[in-house]
């Protein structure tokens, strides 16, 4: 049982994969829009060979018109495991994807029931204010959470403020539960970490990479399907953005250049979560470091099996 985490464009995918074709296991992704079919680019997928080559669950799972959630995630998750253990292979879960993180590891937060007025008139409020605002007076209320969830993502600031409406309380609050609780799974956690200079460089290249690849294209593709996109999908760093553009209210240039500002925001927010991540082994991974070495050292925190000597 091993977990892979670290903020976007860190390298995890990577280590996860090379991780698991070494253990002979599957990996189970942790990524709120991989999920989704379709959504390649943006979503920096692994691609069509690695996949043959590993096992990969919880990608592909829905049409990007469907909504999906942590608890759809986490009952997905747990039967993906149960599955892979029955079959007596490791399972390698890969993400950053914080919510979904800790789900896996600790189970869902008790928390209120919604109220489908209450989220009416917020994203009434939305429409009008615009997103920043609402995000904004979740920082009054509640700077915990506003820490950790990007301005793109309306589903969480909408519950987050709906949680303080029903209860008067933060929302972080209730997930403050996880802390003082053990992981439901013996796992061995990794996280990798690079100077935030040199995570920003690599989510720039990534972003580039992206355009380079198509990502217009695909929005584009994706916004001329039968049914129109989730709220979930639309918000999604990299597609938000490219929809505003192919809309004429933004030029491709500002276009890109808010996907980098929003994924530097976005892994700010992990790195915040990633904190109260208790158990991590931690691997500070050196600008000129490279990946097959990071590799070697991972292997190294993983136990061998009792019949197998250590490498």
């Amino acid at each position: 049982m091993i977990l892979v985490l670290g903020v976007t464009a860190s390298g995890k995918a990577h280590l996860g994969f090379e991780l698991a074709k070494a253990l002979g296991g599957e990996i189970l992704s942790v990524d709120s829009m991989k999920v989704y079919r379709r959504m390649d680019i943006g979503t920096a997928k692994p691609s069509r060979q690695a996949q043959q080559q590993v096992r990969h669950h919880l990608i592909d799972v829905v049409e990007p018109s469907e909504s999906f959630s942590v608890g759809l995630f986490l009952d997905h998750a747990l039967a993906a495991i149960d599955d892979i253990r029955r079959r007596s292979k490791a399972v390698v879960a890969v993400g950053g994807t914080a919510l979904y993180l800790k789900a896996l590891l600790y189970g869902l937060f008790e928390g209120p029931g919604g109220d489908e007025g209450i989220r009416a008139e917020l994203r009434a409020r939305a429409a009008q204010e615009g997103w920043d605002r609402l995000h904004e007076a979740l920082r009054r209320i509640d700077p915990q959470a506003a820490e950790r969830i990007s301005t793109n993502d309306a589903k969480r600031i909408i519950r987050a403020l709906e949680v303080y409406q029903l209860t008067g309380k933060p929302i972080s609050s209730f997930q403050k539960q996880f802390d003082a609780e053990q992981p439901r799974h013996d796992w061995t956690m990794i996280g990798l970490r690079r100077d935030k200079a040199i995570e920003s460089q690599r989510i720039n290249a990534r972003v580039k990479k992206m355009i380079e690849q198509g990502l217009v294209e695909e929005v584009r593709t994706l916004l001329a399907e039968d049914k129109p996109l989730s709220p979930q999908a639309r918000c999604a760093i990299g597609y938000a953005e490219i929809i505003e553009h192919l809309a004429g209210r933004m030029s491709l240039e500002d276009a890109v250049e808010e996907i980098k500002k929003n994924t530097r925001r976005l892994a700010k927010g992990q790195r915040t979560w990633f904190k109260t991540f208790r158990q991590v082994n931690w691997l500070d991974v050196e600008p000129e470091e490279s990946p097959e070495h990071v590799v070697e050292r991972a292997q190294r925190l993983i136990a061998p099996p009792p019949d197998r000597p250590a490498p």
